[in-house]
C-alpha cells in the first residue's frame, strides 16, 4: 500500500518547568531550549503541513524552527488541573501513585490519561483522509499518547514511554492503520 500521511511529532523545547520537575503552565521555552532548538534540522521532513499546540512552548518551538504552524488544540498539553506549576514533590503520593497506575483516573481535577490517549486518537484520525507529510510541535505527553494510539497499546503503558526534548518521532498512515516508523532524539 501507498503512503497516505507522514507525522512528524517534535516535542517541544525545554522549559523552566522540565527543568525544575514542575507541572507545567503555559511557560515559553528557556535558555536551553532556544539553544538546543539551534542543533535541530527540519530541513529533510519536507512537511506540507505545519501545526503546534496552542501553548506558548510550543508556538515558540514550531517559530524558532522555522515554521509556520497552524494552531490545532488537538495538539494541547494534557491538562494537569490543580498541579499546575506545583513541583512533583508537592503532590500526596496516594494521588500520585493513583495517577501514575490507573489511567483512567485523574487526582488533579485535570484530563486522565485515557481521555488524553482518546483526543490524540481523534485527531490522527482528522489526518488520514489526506495524502500528506505533516509535522506537528507538542508535548511530551501527547507523543506518549500517540505512540500507543499507533501502537494500539494499553493506556497503562503511557508513563513506559519516555520522550525528551525535541525528539522527532515519526509514523506513517498506510490504509488502515498508523505504524510507528522512528524515534529520534
Amino acid at each position: 500500500m501507498s503512503e497516505v500521511v507522514r507525522l512528524t511529532l517534535v516535542s517541544h523545547a525545554m522549559t523552566d518547568a522540565m527543568a525544575a520537575g514542575r507541572f507545567p503552565t503555559d511557560e515559553p521555552v528557556n535558555e536551553l531550549g532556544r539553544s538546543q532548538i539551534e542543533a535541530v534540522d527540519l530541513a529533510a521532513v519536507g512537511a506540507e503541513r505545519a501545526m503546534c499546540g496552542p501553548e506558548s512552548r510550543t508556538q515558540q518551538t514550531a517559530e524558532l524552527l522555522g515554521l509556520t504552524p497552524v494552531i490545532e488544540s488537538g495538539l494541547s498539553d494534557l491538562d494537569y488541573g490543580r498541579w499546575r506549576g506545583d513541583s512533583l514533590g508537592r503532590v500526596s503520593p496516594a494521588d500520585m501513585t493513583v495517577w501514575l497506575t490507573d489511567p483512567a483516573q485523574a487526582p488533579h481535577g485535570g484530563e486522565s490519561v485515557v481521555d488524553l490517549v482518546s483526543r490524540v486518537g481523534q485527531w490522527m484520525e482528522s489526518l488520514t483522509s489526506e495524502h500528506m507529510r505533516v509535522v506537528a510541535v507538542t508535548h511530551p505527553a501527547v507523543v506518549r499518547a500517540a505512540v500507543l494510539v499507533a501502537l494500539d497499546a494499553p493506556p497503562r503503558s503511557f508513563w513506559r514511554i519516555d520522550v525528551a526534548p525535541l525528539s522527532r518521532t515519526v509514523m506513517h498512515f498506510r490504509g488502515h492503520a498508523w505504524t510507528l516508523r522512528s524515534n529520534r532524539a
